[in-house]
């Protein structure tokens, strides 16, 4: 396992927003009495829903929230690698799966594309717009390669999909999410293949049940003799 650390420059300090404080006291009321502090991964994850990272102001604005030692708090957000631990992009986090299925079928020509375009991975661009970083599978491999951009998974890319698709996240755009070939969930490229005919399911393959001619008679209901 990577070792994460905390980012060296850290802001002073931290708060929530009234919006982002309603969903938190949210959170705290699903779990019993006493069992607060098994919020803390749902309330890291408001905070980076609000800043786009996790700073160390917010640990401990976290901690006391759930009066937790900071350390544990700091142990979660360092172990989790869907916490974002410096600062990201203004405009896209963008994370290129790697996994063996995506790099079967292109993902080393999305990694390209970002080199080219961001510079190495997990680093802001130099026009602070993007953050890139390669990451594990994330459950989409019938539609390899793919990339999760924000909070959105786009798949079935290609090198040139994927650099237009970053293209408009430059431009302030918000490109619909899901295949880039049009692919209906994970269904075959191009349309099912089998399975076809409309009989298989409008009912005129079905059958009457014929009762069998060695079948017994049914039994006949008696009551139970009175004690």
């Amino acid at each position: 396992m990577s070792v994460r650390r905390l980012a060296a420059n850290q802001p002073e300090s931290f708060a929530f927003s009234p919006a982002t404080l309603k969903e938190v006291k949210v959170w705290i009321a699903k779990y019993p009495a006493g069992r607060q502090q098994s919020a803390v991964i749902p309330l890291l994850w408001l905070v980076q829903k609000q800043e786009g990272w996790v700073s160390e102001p917010a640990l401990r604005v976290v901690a006391e929230t759930l009066s937790m030692p900071v350390i544990r708090v700091y142990e979660v957000a360092t172990f989790y690698t869907m916490f974002m631990l410096e600062p990201v992009g203004s405009h896209a986090l963008v994370q290129v799966c790697g996994t063996t299925p995506c790099m079967l079928r292109g993902a080393g020509d999305l990694i390209s594309v970002c080199q080219k375009k961001f510079g190495n991975r997990d680093h802001k661009s130099a026009d602070g717009k993007f953050y890139w970083q390669e990451v594990e599978c994330m459950g989409a491999c019938s539609n390899a390669p793919m990339a999760a951009i924000n909070d959105f998974y786009y798949e079935d890319l290609t090198a040139e999909t994927f650099e237009a698709l970053l293209d408009d996240f430059a431009a302030g755009k918000k490109p619909k999410p899901g295949s880039a070939i049009a692919r209906q969930g994970s269904s075959p490229e191009g349309g099912a293949l089998v399975l076809l005919d409309p009989s298989l399911y409008d009912g005129t393959r079905a059958k009457p049940i014929k009762t069998l001619p060695n079948a017994p008679p049914k039994a006949r209901k008696t009551k139970a003799p009175a004690p």
